[in-house]
């Protein structure tokens, strides 16, 4: 990381406010004094970093933070990794499993502990096999039948992740934000309520108002305590209304974010999702984690500024897609204590993804900064 400059304006504001009086000898012999400590503090040690999401978003998040954990020979480097995953889901292999096991979905659960796998390929492939047929096992994936077995023999979901964690040498925690039977409810413009993730995710009105059911759902005191400890908080990329807000609704949670002095990340989307952002810039993305969670003030929010192919452009137009955050300003959005972080986060592939390398590295900059100014 350069040098952290101490912009020569600043000091002269400095002075000028303490009644200090203004000799520009002075201003500049503090300038290059300042510049010389900076140059001479070494900003290195483990971070504690807590991810909050769900879905693909945030096990693309994971993969890329997992190889910087225990990475010592690093400036600046991962202690601890865990992650706070959002429970709502009702479709597909988890949702089938919900209704007929009464657990909670395993889904996402299942893919953020094979993105943080160190194991062999093999037991990644499995965890992610999906049954084929029509019979009782189709759709059905292993890892969730894996997660689902342990439940039952454990009798505790919770334990039934860590040991699955285990099985699969996964470099981090993984935690539900809430044990609760919790569901989501939407009320849409026109007035009409839907229930459930896939109902919501498949509506076309716009979303007035979510909440869960029960509201007051209890967090995991354990996921409560990652928070507290953490240096580092990403929220985000993932589904706003399906895999974000879940999390930040649990009750507590968003105070408790808000509440430490860790170094708070908001990662934004890629593209819009159809049914469910329908219209969003990036700026109504961050608007919306505004009003659900007003607590949670945010040190730097990360936007990719490449644009996508013009092949993958009709591709996902197609589908009711587009691509946010290079030619809708987020600026004005923010107060300026919150600094923009504009990079190439693309993946390079068919499919619209984030780098889950690239995004890592610009999390971690984002922290050296954070010390940096702190130091200053």
């Amino acid at each position: 990381m350069a040098p952290f400059f101490v912009p020569l304006l600043t000091l002269r504001l400095c002075v000028k406010q303490f009644g200090l009086g203004y000799d520009s000898s002075c201003v500049s012999c503090f300038h290059i004094s300042a510049r010389l400590h900076l140059q001479q503090t070494t900003i290195t040690g483990g971070q504690k970093l807590v991810a909050i999401g769900g879905g693909t978003g945030l096990s693309t998040l994971l993969a890329g933070f997992k190889r910087l954990v225990g990475r010592t020979e690093e400036e600046i480097w991962i202690e601890s990794l865990s992650a706070i995953v959002t429970v709502s889901d009702d479709g597909g292999s988890s949702g089938r499993l919900r209704e007929e096991l009464q657990m909670l979905p395993p889904g996402d659960i299942r893919n953020c502990m094979i993105a943080l796998s160190e194991d062999s390929t093999l037991l990644s492939r499995l965890f992610r096999h999906r049954f084929r047929g029509d019979g009782e096992l189709g759709g059905h994936s292993f890892g969730n039948l894996f997660l689902a077995a342990l439940t039952e023999v454990t009798g505790d979901f919770t334990e039934a992740i860590r040991l699955s964690s285990e099985v699969l040498a996964s470099k981090g925690h993984i935690f539900p934000a809430t044990i609760s039977d919790v569901r989501l409810a939407a009320e849409l413009n026109d007035g009409t309520v839907v229930r459930g993730e896939t109902q919501i995710s498949a509506s076309k009105l716009p979303i007035r108002k979510l909440r869960l059911e029960p509201e007051k759902c209890l967090p995991l005191p354990e996921a409560l305590k990652a928070i507290r400890a953490a240096d580092i908080i990403t929220v985000g990329p993932g589904s706003l209304y399906t895999s974000i807000l879940p999390n930040l609704l649990v009750a507590q949670v968003a105070r408790v974010i808000g509440q430490t002095r860790a170094t708070k990340i908001f990662v934004n989307n890629l593209m819009t999702q159809p049914g469910e952002t329908d219209g969003y810039s990036a700026r109504k993305h961050l608007e919306t984690i505004k009003q659900y969670a007003p607590e949670i003030h945010f040190d730097f929010v990360v936007v990719n500024n490449r644009r996508i192919s013009s092949e993958q452009a009709d591709l996902y137009a197609a589908e009711g897609a587009y691509q946010i955050g290079i030619d809708d300003p987020i600026d004005d959005a923010l107060d300026q204590t919150t600094e923009i972080v504009r990079a190439d986060l693309l993946y390079d592939g068919e499919k619209v993804r984030h780098n889950s390398d690239r995004i890592a590295e610009v999390v971690l900059n984002c922290r050296k900064q954070a010390l940096a100014t702190v130091a200053v």
